[in-house]
């Protein structure tokens, strides 16, 4: 019965998914080198790696909840552990209010400024899943969200947000638009039927090309926030994030299901490389 259940919660925080992540950890380590131009320490790497994973484990606890009813009708997401009934709301959000407090209590071990962010973290975080009934590109809520790791990292470092962090934040959310819009083409046909508001849906035919948009946008962001033309390896690391994102293109271009699905999953890899072209670049 134990084993059972602990299946269910490993099912709900996707644990088996670690891509997801991943998505929110490469660019807040990469702020983290940044903020301290060079290696960080292993403390603050740490805390934002745990705190990265049990606050993506949190929301999903809380989407799945605020979606249940939606979930119901689209095929990739009938059978999550809420929406299927195997786990009750109040327990799901039990669940992922433990998650939270234990990522708070890690946030407790740095600067008071870091803190004070990591409620506004929070408040963005809780407003993405009913943003999805509102707001025609919910996905831009879900880029603030998922970047807020970038000011929080800054603060963790010099106890400062300087425009640098949110200008990388500005940059961080056109990737997610990029790939969060994949991630929406996959579902499309499912969220026209319910009245789901999606990116996928309010760019319509002009989807494809907006995606690559958002690619060029963020890399073209972070080179010039981060000076790359005088760094040879951020350079080279921007240069293999830039070929992934071509390579999407050909995953997308049909508007496949399985294509766009693939590319979304994929994308941390693109996140990656950005790192390793930050980090280097600090040596």
């Amino acid at each position: 019965m134990m084993r059972e259940k602990l299946a269910l919660y490993l099912d709900l925080i996707r644990w088996n998914r670690p891509a997801g992540w991943l998505l929110l950890l490469w660019p807040t380590l990469s702020a983290l080198w940044v903020a301290a131009n060079g290696f960080p320490g292993w403390h603050l790497i740490a805390v934002f790696t745990l705190g990265t994973i049990l606050m993506r484990s949190a929301g999903c606890c809380l989407n799945d909840v605020a979606d249940r009813e939606f979930d119901r009708h689209v095929k990739r997401t009938a059978e999550r552990p809420v929406t299927s009934g195997r786990i009750g709301v109040k327990e799901a959000l039990a669940l992922g209010a433990v998650l939270a407090l234990m990522a708070f209590g890690l946030v407790l071990t740095l600067r008071v400024e870091t803190v004070a962010w990591s409620f506004a973290a929070l408040a963005v975080a809780m407003v993405y899943p009913f943003a999805k009934r509102y707001v025609a590109m919910p996905q831009a809520v879900l880029g603030v969200a998922f970047s807020f790791g970038i000011p929080m990292a800054f603060a963790a470092v010099t106890g400062d947000v300087p425009w640098q962090a949110w200008a990388l934040l500005l940059g961080n959310l056109f990737w997610v638009l990029a790939y969060d819009t994949e991630y929406a083409m996959v579902d499309r046909d499912d969220d026209l039927k319910i009245g789901m508001k999606t990116s996928a849906i309010t760019l319509g035919d002009w989807d494809v090309a907006a995606i690559m948009g958002f690619y060029a946008a963020y890399l073209l962001i972070w080179a010039a926030v981060l000076d790359a033309p005088q760094k040879s390896l951020l350079q080279l690391g921007l240069a293999l994030a830039a070929g992934q994102a071509a390579w999407h293109f050909v995953l997308i271009k049909d508007r496949a299901r399985e294509g766009c699905f693939k590319a979304f999953r994929l994308n941390h890899w693109v996140g990656f490389a950005v790192f390793v072209g930050v980090a280097t670049s600090k040596l």
